[in-house]
């Protein structure tokens, strides 16, 4: 597209904010594909080990099954994650120079470990069932899986880094040297990072196989594969999502450690409360008269979540310079889009539970009705997180030492809006094709002996289920 074009579409945008929106869509699209490509590949391990200690033809049809779906998916995450790193020197070339001799070689481990390991065994664990034998494909499936976590594991001590910066020291040139690696790939918030981010790509591919399940539910497809992989992702949800808000409740008091106006932001404080914070459970923060509109508020209960303490004092962003500050509103209502999205979850999760004992697990249609409309909150809670985890370290790229507004390279608004729009264009024809395709598979039933009987099912009566 010609740059006068595009300049025109974004006439009121600079180039730096037109090189974060185009970062912050790429990754968005990304980190979707490998949220749920971790989760699966587990899921994948575990229907793999159940049929060989089992021997019970259900787990290997639900392994047949989602395989085809994990290789689309996996193939996505690929593509879209070797495109987003051109990023870097395209319109960020500053921060890669001065950043780079920290966090170059870890995104080089990642490839050296986590993608090799994947790519070694992923042929095998698609393809080699009949050639390999049993045991050297359940260790190829186990690689797979294994690969997944080690990438997250990676780049999440990457990004962990870069939110709380340490083990380096600064050379004439103006570049981080690392002089401590332990320190810089287990820096401070990288556990809580790392254990918050893997169990939501588990909670989102659970959601998913519980969508998919409850549409064949509610299609009566009642098959022993559509009933087993219904009640072992209502089992996730039940186990893991109570985990996860303490984990993210553990990651926040870290956060308010490490990045105070990133709290501040997501609670919406911003003025000091000396005697007790209340919590905001909703409002419209107004970042020009710096308050919270028609804020719905329960008095000293965010002093008590964040410093088990009902009376203990929080300091708000009053206390932060204004150039310092993260984007209030985007924070605000991100954060709050994850919690809802966490106890729904949670609500759905104890739903089961109870038709569970009631043995009325595959009857109710109301929860497979909720379940199906469910099935993409994973995607929603992951991006949430991820926006108010980036939106939340502004101004910075490398917290409290690089701003963004330096990391940028030496481009025009009207080449970074002309890319920009290739981007949108192509990410949304190849991306929504192949999202289209892995709809088209989850829409038919597991087993293909009882697919024969039945008419498709054609992805625009997806919502009828509701």
């Amino acid at each position: 597209m010609p740059k006068d074009t595009a300049m025109n579409l974004f006439a009121n945008f600079d180039a730096e904010t037109l090189a974060r929106i185009q970062f912050a869509f790429t990754v968005s699209f990304h980190i979707i594909f490998p949220a749920f490509s971790i989760g699966l590949a587990s899921f994948l391990a575990v229907l793999n080990g159940l049929w060989l200690w089992r021997k019970d033809r259900t787990y290997l049809n639900l392994f047949n099954y989602w395989k085809k779906i994990f290789t689309v998916g996996f193939a996505m995450g690929v593509v879209s994650g070797i495109v987003m790193s051109y990023q870097f020197g395209t319109n960020w070339s500053t921060f890669s120079d001065t950043a780079g001799p920290v966090i170059g070689p870890l995104m080089a481990y990642e490839v050296m470990t986590a993608f090799f390991l994947e790519a070694g065994f992923l042929g095998v664990m698609l393809f080699g069932r009949e050639r390999v034998g049993p045991s050297l494909h359940m260790m190829a499936t186990a690689m797979v899986a294994l690969g997944t976590l080690i990438s997250a594991t990676w780049i999440l001590s990457v990004n962990s880094w870069m939110q709380t910066p340490v083990g380096f020291d600064i050379n004439e040139l103006g570049q981080f040297i690392p002089v401590d690696w332990w320190s810089i790939v287990f820096n401070p918030s990288f556990p809580y990072r790392l254990i918050h981010m893997v169990l939501a790509a588990y909670l989102t591919t659970a959601f998913v196989v519980a969508g998919v399940a409850a549409w064949h539910l509610l299609r009566r497809n009642r098959t022993a594969e559509v009933t087993r992989m219904f009640s072992m992702a209502m089992w996730m949800a039940v186990l893991v999502t109570p985990l996860q808000i303490v984990a993210g409740d553990l990651h926040g008091l870290n956060t308010l450690e490490h990045q105070p106006q990133k709290v501040m932001a997501m609670e919406g404080h911003f003025d000091s409360h000396p005697e007790g914070a209340p919590l905001i459970l909703f409002g419209i923060p107004n970042e020009d008269e710096k308050r919270v509109d028609y804020a719905i508020e329960i008095p000293r209960l965010s002093s008590l979540i964040l410093k088990h303490d009902p009376n203990a004092p929080l300091d708000g962003l009053d206390t932060i310079p204004d150039d310092e500050e993260p984007p209030v509103a985007i924070v605000f209502y991100s954060f709050r889009i994850m919690l809802a999205i966490g106890f729904a979850m949670l609500s759905v999760g104890l739903w089961s539970l109870v038709q569970r004992v009631r043995g009325r697990l595959n009857e109710d249609r109301w929860l497979h009705r909720t379940s199906v409309l469910l099935a993409p909150s994973g995607f929603v809670a992951v991006l949430a997180g991820w926006i108010t985890t980036e939106v939340g370290r502004q101004p910075y790229t490398v917290y409290g030492l690089m701003r963004t507004s330096d990391s940028l390279s030496q481009v025009d608004a009207p080449t970074v809006a002309a890319s920009l729009i290739a981007f949108i264009v192509v990410y949304f024809a190849v991306f929504g094709a192949g999202t289209f395709y892995m709809l088209r598979l989850m829409g038919k039933p597991p087993v293909e002996g009882f697919q024969k009987s039945h008419k498709p099912i054609e992805i625009s009566t997806l919502a009828e289920a509701a």
